[in-house]
């Protein structure tokens, strides 16, 4: 179970001024999942009206309805664990989005199942977090934890030219699990739980 603590002291650290986001990769997708431009650049990079606009986007994956619509998935084990997607977002996540290649197969797989019948975006943030220690009675302390180095991804219907909707789904990994990372869970995010993205669900996990 996630718990609901955890995800909104992740958010907090999403605002412009305590922005935990150092960088921004996304695909523009057509309605049959093939690509139709991509961009990798600094959060800093952004402009004032840019840098609002992919924070909210972001911060609507950890900040949704815990439990229902954001859920707590485990990666395999074994030999099982290579047809994940855990290898690829381990790796995009070591490197700071920083790895053009990795992106490609994660748009491709993406678009090859992710069902819609609308142009989409697909934005991946890479994040880090340095977790403050924090006392048994709730106090904050001085110090840290551990630093919480994260990808956050949102996918969501085009609006306009080149304008994100309102997420349909994505995923935080690693999972922020007891205020720290588990990289043997992710967290994935359906807009309506009743009809999940099963097929991509099911090719990140490996199944």
């Amino acid at each position: 179970m996630i718990n609901r603590e955890d995800m909104l002291e992740l958010t907090r650290r999403m605002t412009p001024a305590r922005n935990c986001f150092s960088r921004v990769a996304g695909a523009y997708m057509d309605a049959e999942g093939y690509e139709d431009g991509s961009f990798n650049t600094f959060f800093r990079n952004l402009g004032a009206a840019d840098t609002k606009k992919n924070l909210a986007l972001a911060k609507a994956i950890p900040f949704s309805a815990t439990n229902e619509q954001l859920m707590e998935y485990s990666f395999p084990e074994g030999e099982a664990l290579r047809n994940s997607f855990r290898p690829v977002l381990f790796e995009l996540n070591r490197k700071r989005l920083q790895d053009d290649g990795l992106l490609s197969v994660v748009y491709e797989v993406m678009g090859e199942n992710y069902r819609t019948d609308r142009e989409y975006g697909i934005f991946i943030f890479s994040g880090s977090y340095d977790v403050p220690v924090k006392a048994s009675d709730n106090e904050w302390l001085e110090g840290s934890e551990e630093v919480y180095d994260f990808l956050v991804c949102a996918v969501s219907p085009l609006v306009g030219e080149y304008e994100m909707g309102e997420p349909e789904f994505g995923f935080l990994f690693p999972a922020f699990a007891d205020r720290s990372g588990d990289s043997d869970l992710i967290y994935m995010f359906n807009k309506d739980p009743g009809r999940p993205q099963s097929e991509l669900m099911k090719k990140i996990l490996g199944m």
